[in-house]
């Protein structure tokens, strides 16, 4: 067993969270401490603007615009995070093996075997003297892979820890959603599910310059919209079987046709067609899950809690927490683990997780 950190930046732009735990890339002997880097709005509003200027990208090297700033500003954020958690829990940098850099997420487009996580990982590694793996999908998607999701993997790991009714389906609510299928067998199921909190993040900012609906107070004094969710829902994504992949621009704010709508109906229709999104996807998975387990940023909005568990009735739904995980750290101790994979050459991706011909290791080592 090696200490290893994990980071994650995701598409809600909130910030980095980073997370210690003890693993051989298999097994997990223990859950370290955390931290929480909040961005700043102007980082914020920063790395949204590189993602508007990725649109225009056709090569996964080329640094045009703002991606550069970006590039610079995620690598210090990360830095700054890991150094705080070293230093607020008195942990020397030689005791840690690795670190695991997801980077920023500006572009996913399989189709065109494009996918960009902006950051600098031997730049993070000379920083912290430590070793860093990164640039985790590419691998994936040059062999004809999605890339995405990476987690299953370790939603495997965690779920052989609990003792839940199976088959178990790990829920990660962030930009975008996604859910790995568990049940007992050699590779797990996976595949994105759709819009996860984005939407609902990108409606509340535009409204009212609130980041997010927090505890999903608004969406629980509003009604949805039957008619529009039905209309997004026959997006041919939704029909597609398991493993598919999205990129966060696939369903914008500006083109989902969402209609004039007063604040909380607007926040409970964007957050009923989460749910929506997440159904649709039981029916192309083995069996209906018995245990959904949810984390990510949507673990934390109450009112998308309820809306699950009513839709979802046939099942327990419970939130990470609740299962004795953490709900907020959960994506970045998935990296901490990803990255000790890498080291070990086992694989992160499985052609029932993003379509890869084989199941395939990735991750880039920097020294250093």
């Amino acid at each position: 067993m090696v200490r290893a950190i994990g980071l994650m930046s995701g598409t809600s732009f909130d910030g980095v969270d980073a997370a210690v735990i003890d693993t051989d890339g298999e097994r997990i002997a223990g859950f370290g401490p955390t931290a929480y880097r909040p961005y700043t709005d102007e980082e914020r509003n920063l790395l949204r603007q590189a993602l508007a200027d990725a649109v225009a990208l056709t090569d996964r090297v080329s640094r045009p615009g703002v991606l550069r700033e970006a590039e610079e500003l995620t690598t210090r954020t990360h830095a700054e995070t890991v150094e705080r958690l070293l230093a607020d829990h008195r942990i020397a940098a030689n005791d840690i093996a690795v670190v695991g850099f997801h980077g920023q997420t500006v572009i996913h487009k399989p189709q065109a075997r494009l996918t960009v996580q902006v950051g600098d990982g031997p730049g993070l590694a000379r920083r912290l003297g430590i070793p860093v793996v990164y640039d985790f999908r590419q691998n994936d998607i040059a062999a004809g892979g999605q890339g995405a999701p990476l987690v299953p993997v370790f939603h495997r790991a965690i779920v052989a820890t609990v003792t839940r009714p199976h088959p178990v389906a790990v829920l990660n609510i962030g930009g975008v959603a996604n859910v790995t299928f568990c049940d007992g067998g050699p590779d797990p199921i996976a595949c994105d599910t759709g819009p996860g909190n984005a939407l609902i993040d990108d409606f509340m900012r535009l409204h009212t310059g609130a980041r997010y609906d927090d505890n999903g107070d608004v969406a629980a004094t509003g009604k949805p919209d039957p008619a529009f969710i039905a209309r997004v829902l026959e997006h041919p994504f939704f029909d597609l079987k398991p493993p598919k992949s999205l990129d966060r621009n696939d369903f914008a704010l500006a083109n989902i046709g969402l209609p004039e709508l007063e604040l909380a109906d607007g926040a409970a229709t964007l957050s009923a067609l989460t749910v929506e999104a997440v159904a649709r996807v039981v029916p192309h998975l083995p069996q209906p899950p018995r245990a959904w387990i949810v984390a990510g940023g949507g673990a934390r909005n109450a009112t998308l809690m309820r809306m699950l568990g009513r839709r979802l009735a046939n099942a327990s739904v419970e939130t990470a927490d609740q299962a004795g995980f953490s709900a907020d750290a959960l994506e970045a101790q998935a990296f901490a683990f990803l990255a000790v994979r890498s080291l070990r050459g086992l694989p992160i991706t499985f052609p029932t997780t993003s379509g890869a011909p084989r199941a395939m290791t990735g991750g880039v080592l920097a020294r250093p």
